[in-house]
């Protein structure tokens, strides 16, 4: 692939970055294998509702060792339209509030995420969930700058392109069974806003882990159009977002 031009000025930001050549894509189960641990872990990294211990541990039970961490590069973005949320029924179709957040490179941007092992065994179902992902091995640090001594797996933005070809393996049917039922014909976008209860509930986990966390949240994530801040957005068109309770069954894994 063409290399990254993520280089552009503040007036670009609306551009999306293609894919670094210099970025390790992990496109197996042995890609994955590949950067466990002497004791058969592999490292995560979480950005959205992964900031939360709870919510990884709701998907993770057995996962150890949760802690924050700085990844630099990368921004995050609400273009991704999630089949989740229509399952649960908290996607609105109507005002377009149906995104989920993916990262994608950008030069210049640092990112306070969070990162945690888990077992070998759960690898399958990791690649599972993440389906419509780019999966990436990228080396986070410590907040003082020092980089981990073995990198994590991160879930990057894809195409549509490419996740058709390489995950449905050109069959429709399977894209319609992931997607189309819920009549997405399109995965990544740029013309969407985020899930509202979603939103809220990454804006409260990354609150809860710390006050840089927060702001670091709210004015390093951007809407599609990769010029409006999450700051920006809940003063303006998103106001009311955190002062909304998700649907009763959803609270504890909503909650922040």
């Amino acid at each position: 692939m063409a290399s990254s031009s993520s280089s552009a000025s503040s007036e670009g930001q609306s551009t999306i970055p293609s894919q670094p050549t210099d970025l390790t894509q992990l496109n197996n189960e042995s890609d994955f294998q590949s950067l466990l641990s002497s004791d058969r872990y592999l490292s995560i990294c979480g950005f959205g509702s992964l900031l939360s211990e709870r919510s990884a541990r709701s998907t993770f039970p057995d996962l150890i060792n949760f802690r924050i961490a700085k990844l630099n590069g990368f921004r995050r973005v609400f273009a991704h339209v999630a089949p989740i949320f229509f399952e649960r029924g908290i996607a609105n179709p109507l005002t377009q509030e149906i995104s989920s957040l993916s990262v994608e490179p950008f030069e210049g941007e640092t990112l306070l995420v969070t990162v945690f092992e888990i077992k070998e065994s759960e690898i399958p179902s990791f690649i599972e969930r993440e389906h419509e992902f780019r999966f990436l091995a990228v080396v986070p640090e410590t907040l003082d700058g020092i980089p981990f001594n073995r990198p994590a797996v991160l879930c990057g933005r894809y195409s549509d392109e490419e996740y058709f070809q390489f995950r449905c393996k050109g069959s429709k049917e399977i894209y319609f069974q992931r997607y189309g039922r819920y009549g997405i014909d399109k995965i990544w976008r740029d013309d969407i806003l985020p899930c509202r209860v979603y939103l809220r509930h990454c804006v409260l986990a990354a609150k809860n882990l710390s006050d840089v966390a927060y702001n670091n949240f709210l004015d390093h994530t951007f809407l599609g159009d990769r010029k409006t801040t999450i700051r920006e957005y809940l003063d303006t068109k998103g106001s009311g977002i955190m002062e909304e309770e998700p649907p009763e069954l959803l609270k504890t894994r909503y909650g922040g």
